[in-house]
């Protein structure tokens, strides 16, 4: 496994309910901020060794955090996806940081738009990177893989802990079968993401994040599914914040119309296509993405 760059600063902040947040910061501290909220599943180092390079090259300050259940953060349940700003808020608070954007990956998208919602006043732009679409409510999209997590909610709900405790004792194990198991996760993708995992900076950012993430990692996940299948607590038409959004033609998880119709709800965003990518396509573009937002931030108000 290649070196790569590690945080600079790593731990956890108090909510006020007496829980915490585990966060890992990249970059500089005094740079513009962008918090990376990681997919389904993952956790607070699921950030691109490109896009840790390039904040620490152009006074950028990124930080990761994990949610609940994962890595340093406490096991919590939302009752919705819109209740995760205010943890993200007490992050900010704690780290000093007053404006700042947010990206979103696959199952983080849904809460980089809720922190959006919540703070228009202090989001400068959110980056959605095919991003999880409502399931309930009349933003819903049908089909991709939140449809058999719709099915299962309701399962998930009691079954969910259990089942994710199970998969978290297997992982306490992983490191010998980790980097094997992101092999045979490539091998089944489609062309985009499989040509991305065989890069080895990929291979060595996911098997870090893995690695970090906690001994109730597996957990996270199902609690994701979960909230996603019920309303969101607020509306996609709703979100003022400029919003990039970048999506695969060919994502294999979450369909490119997903992407398409969310854009279409959002008051103030674009679409940016992937041809021939799939899911992970977005990863391999974290440059591109973080410059696109620095100029929305740029632009007057």
């Amino acid at each position: 496994m290649i070196d790569i760059a590690r945080p600079k600063v790593e731990g956890s902040v108090a909510t006020g309910d007496g829980r915490r947040i585990g966060f890992a910061e990249f970059g500089t501290a005094t740079g513009r901020a962008l918090f990376w909220l990681h997919g389904t599943p993952g956790a607070r180092r699921q950030i691109p060794t490109e896009a840790r390079t390039y904040a620490a090259a152009n006074d950028l300050r990124i930080v990761g955090l994990d949610r609940p259940g994962v890595g340093s953060s406490t096991p919590h349940r939302y009752t919705c996806v819109a209740d995760f700003a205010q943890d993200l808020e007490a992050v900010a608070d704690a780290l000093g940081i007053d404006q700042f954007a947010v990206i979103g990956l696959s199952g983080g998208g849904p809460y980089a738009l809720g922190v959006a919602h919540a703070f228009p006043d202090r989001v400068v732009a959110a980056g959605i990177l095919g991003g999880v679409a409502p399931t309930e409510g009349p933003d819903a999209v049908g089909g991709g893989a939140m449809r058999l997590g719709h099915a299962t909610a309701p399962a998930l709900r009691y079954a969910g802990a259990p089942i994710g405790k199970v998969l978290s004792s297997v992982l306490s194990v992983a490191r010998p079968i980790a980097e094997p198991a992101i092999s045979i996760y490539g091998r089944l993708s489609p062309q985009g993401d499989r040509e991305l995992l065989k890069r080895p900076e990929f291979r060595a950012m996911f098997l870090d994040d893995l690695l970090h993430g906690g001994s109730r990692r597996m957990e996270a996940p199902f609690a994701d599914i979960v909230v996603f299948s019920h309303d969101w607590g607020f509306r996609v038409r709703d979100v003022t914040v400029p919003v990039r959004w970048w999506h695969g033609d060919c994502d294999h998880i979450i369909p490119y119309a997903h992407g398409e119709q969310m854009v279409s709800l959002l008051p103030d965003a674009k679409l940016f296509t992937m041809h021939g990518e799939s899911h992970l396509g977005a990863l391999g573009m974290s440059v591109d993405i973080i410059t696109e937002l620095m100029a929305v931030w740029d632009q007057p108000a």
